[in-house]
């Protein structure tokens, strides 16, 4: 599979429009879910999908194939809703998936969210951080990205990048303990 889609890129980059709309094809739903994680309204998603897209074809000399051409398309689609969203100051759409990641599987803390904590709540609480805890959770928790991916998606250090998320989980959690004023998880 990666053999044929490197061919296509290949044809890309010549603006073959029929390879193109092939590659547009094999990813847009993909790109589409990705674009709808961050943002609220499927128009805007499907906006940012076709931005994107526009992006890619315009870099596709940039595209080392170091990684495969759907994670490096990923991170076009990912930046461009941050983009979107920083713009308009919209809120993060619903995370479906939240309650399954927001136990950290990682070693620093022993971050646990209380079983009587709903997912709305969760959602909420996330929704109200500021926007620099809020993408960084997003994508550590939810698209399970690393600090050294987070760090270039976000222009930002490694450090920053922990930093940011420890402060973000804290936050969370504060917000989560005030909703339901709980004492002991």
């Amino acid at each position: 599979m990666q053999g044929l889609t490197i061919d296509i890129i290949e044809q890309c980059k010549k603006n073959n429009r029929k390879a193109q709309m092939q590659l547009y094809n094999q990813y847009c739903n993909g790109m589409y879910v990705v674009a709808n994680r961050f943002v609220k309204d499927s128009m805007e998603a499907e906006d940012i999908v076709q931005e994107s897209f526009i992006k890619a074809f315009k870099r596709l000399g940039q595209f080392k194939a170091e990684v495969t051409f759907g994670a490096w398309l990923k991170r076009i689609v990912i930046n461009t809703s941050i983009d979107t969203l920083k713009a308009k100051k919209q809120r993060l759409v619903e995370l479906e998936d939240v309650h399954l990641k927001v136990v950290d599987t990682s070693t620093d803390d022993n971050w646990m969210v209380d079983d009587t904590i709903s997912i709305e709540d969760i959602k909420t609480a996330i929704e109200t951080l500021p926007e620099k805890y809020k993408y960084v959770l997003m994508l550590f928790l939810i698209e399970g990205y690393d600090h050294q991916e987070i760090s270039e998606i976000l222009s930002v250090s490694e450090v920053a990048s922990r930093t940011q998320l420890s402060r973000g989980k804290v936050k969370l959690k504060e917000l989560l303990k005030q909703a339901h004023h709980e004492t002991g998880y």
